[in-house]
């Protein structure tokens, strides 16, 4: 491969302190003038010597993962094989997207293997964003015996890595271990109990709730026989996404609508494996996504595909337009998890207005999560007037976001507000109660 030769620090140091030494030269001994040339031009022949006897490089490659997920780390390989061996441990840099990781570069530490002139290593990115992102460009140095020259060569890569949601919640020990229990089994049981959906009669026994009795059934056995119901299933449950500017700022390093899709998802399994209906719904402006319900757990992937398709829009929602249409296309009463944040109480007026409407027909659940970077604005010991002024903004901020959230419970509407890693777990819990009280068909 073609390696140009180019110099290190130590030459260009070196011609740094010369240029002084020329001067000194040239004001005590004029004669000698032509010393300093000479000595600049030794120095480049050193540099070009050095760099004609560094290693050879007869390949490289880079191993990239096709997919990935977002906020979780990625691992890249690197292998380079030399025809004649480094004088030292080569340098190998990446280029890349940025929605592939912070500052759209990252650096290999290369270790020798096997046969000599075979190195290997490994660099680590953490996406940031969801889509396709491609790695541009490798390039790989070595210096040469005395360190005055490398090498280096590089390679365009153009490969494509798809960046798909964070499903680690959802592959976790604790959820996989509660999807064992038999309510949630590989195999959908019947389970009788309270539900609204008859499953038998049975014969009537001390004890049993008398309101269960089935007098018609009764009167034609003369014996009391009592209606045994099957809990739940078959529910419709939407989650829907505000893709708008304020789901877009990072918390923790990543968007909060990356952070959503991910609590959704994981709570959307546990709803297929519950034997509910499971659609997603993504909007801005104007609606972008809604997908068809997924019935079965094998559907999952559909729907973690759609996700992946959820994109980012520096633009404020339309909450009445985005809600009128989806209440357009639900035939049925349904469960409505929307994940959405504001950042004042004007901005969530229109949101409040449309949330009521939907609240008549079908039960709804707000999501949002807490903001942290406000609670420690406005907890701060100020230590300046500027400081005070902070606290107080992130206070009365603060205040404003507690009483949209209260109005929103006045109107019926079930608010979740919880830090992001725990959004996830806190909307299973919900989904199950709102399920064992049968609230949603």
């Amino acid at each position: 491969m073609k390696a140009p030769i180019a110099p290190t620090t130590r030459p260009l140091v070196a011609l740094a302190l010369l240029a002084p030494a020329a001067v000194i030269t040239a004001a005590v001994a004029p004669a000698m003038w032509w010393l300093a040339p000479l000595l600049g031009v030794a120095l480049l022949a050193l540099v070009a010597v050095d760099g004609m006897l560094a290693g050879r490089l007869a390949e490289m490659a880079l191993d990239a993962p096709a997919d990935a997920e977002v906020g979780q780390p990625l691992a890249l390989s690197l292998r380079a094989r030399f025809s004649r061996p480094p004088a030292a441990a080569p340098q190998a840099s990446l280029g890349f997207a940025t929605r592939l990781g912070q500052g759209g570069a990252a650096q290999f530490d290369l270790a020798e293997e096997g046969a000599a002139g075979s190195w290997r290593g490994q660099a680590f990115i953490t996406p940031v964003r969801r889509g396709t992102g491609t790695v541009q460009e490798l390039w790989l140095r070595w210096p040469g015996p005395l360190r005055l020259a490398w090498r280096q060569a590089s390679a365009p890569v153009e490969a494509e890595v798809r960046i798909w949601p964070d499903l680690t919640p959802v592959r976790s020990p604790a959820l996989q271990a509660f999807l064992r229990d038999a309510q949630f089994g590989m195999v959908a049981r019947r389970i009788r109990g309270e539900g609204t959906q008859f499953e038998a009669l049975s014969e009537y026994e001390a004890g049993m709730d008398r309101r269960r009795i089935d007098w018609k059934a009764s009167a034609r056995h003369t014996r009391l026989y009592a209606r045994e119901n099957e809990a739940e299933r078959d529910n419709q449950i939407v989650f829907a996404f505000d893709c708008g500017s304020a789901m877009c700022e990072p918390v923790d390093g990543l968007p909060r609508i990356d952070r959503a899709v991910s609590a959704a998802l994981t709570a959307a399994y546990v709803a297929l494996k519950g034997g509910d209906r499971v659609a997603l719904y993504g909007f801005a402006e104007r609606p972008w996504l809604l997908t068809p319900f997924a019935t079965e757990p094998r559907n999952f992937h559909r729907l973690q595909s759609a996700a992946a398709g959820l994109d980012y829009h520096a633009r404020e929602p339309n909450f009445t337009l985005a809600l009128a249409t989806l209440a357009g296309q639900l035939r049925r009463r349904s469960l409505i998890v929307l994940f959405s944040d504001f950042t004042d109480s004007t901005s969530a007026e229109l949101m409040i207005e449309s949330l009521g409407r939907l609240v008549r027909h079908h039960l709804v659940i707000f999501v949002t999560m807490e903001d942290s970077e406000l609670t420690s604005l406005a907890g701060a010991e100020p230590a300046t007037i500027g400081d005070l002024a902070t606290a107080v903004a992130a206070d009365g901020l603060a205040r404003q976001r507690a009483a949209v959230l209260q109005r929103l419970r006045r109107l019926g509407v079930d608010v979740i507000e919880a830090p992001w890693r725990a959004i996830g777990y806190r909307l299973i819990d919900r989904y199950l109660a709102t399920k064992r009280a049968e609230a949603i068909g």
